[in-house]
């Protein structure tokens, strides 16, 4: 778990990104917050977001920051769960994947806001399933379906006729051209990040 902070606010007064990853699968939700938020607030998130769909996690990895340490010791209490921090957790592993996976985030977003105009956070939920239905290597498949078993079925299959007739053409060419642009910068930021790699181990980094 982690935020992503100091975004412009949003029109919903949001303005940082709860994002949550699970460790297994990989899967991410990018959930958009106010840095105002309490405890109560969100606990509440939490619930609806993360533990209707998947469970109360066993184990959160986090950093050991100062603003979040107390939010996660009550997270503990509430919900059973084992607190564990980066340093106590592969720190390295723990940390790049985390920076990674935000810096993917945030070019995807930022190419949408340029491209497309409007408020960062109408494009986070496509994000989050343009991410979900990415290939990462690490586990060998997208995360959807490392989570579900199967591929999942995505708005670029709305252009079959039958489909299109039921959502509209509109919608269809809309997000067809969002998930297209963020697939396009999240191939370009996993190439960036593999040749950062292979420099390092190859001693050149």
């Amino acid at each position: 778990m982690d935020f992503v902070c100091g975004l412009p606010q949003t029109p919903r007064k949001h303005d940082a990104i709860w994002v949550i990853v699970d460790r297994l699968t990989k899967s991410s939700h990018f959930l958009p917050i106010s840095m105002k938020y309490n405890f109560t607030q969100l606990s509440i998130l939490f619930e609806k977001e993360i533990v209707r769909l998947h469970g109360v996690p066993i184990l959160i990895v986090s950093d050991r920051d100062s603003r979040l340490t107390s939010l996660w010791q009550a997270m503990q209490e509430q919900f059973g769960t084992k607190l564990q921090f980066n340093t106590a957790f592969h720190p390295r592993q723990t940390t790049d994947d985390r920076e990674r996976l935000i810096q993917i985030l945030e070019d995807m977003l930022r190419a949408c806001v340029l491209q497309f105009g409007g408020s960062w956070e109408e494009y986070l939920p496509l994000c989050e399933f343009a991410y979900n239905n990415s290939y990462q290597a690490s586990i060998g498949m997208p995360p959807f379906e490392a989570l579900y078993g199967r591929p999942c079925r995505s708005p670029t299959c709305w252009a079959e006729p039958e489909d299109t007739a039921a959502v509209g053409p509109e919608i269809v060419v809309d997000h067809t051209e969002k998930v297209k642009l963020m697939r396009q910068r999240l191939l370009a930021a996993q190439h960036r990040q593999k040749k950062y790699a292979d420099r390092y181990r190859d001693g050149l980094g």
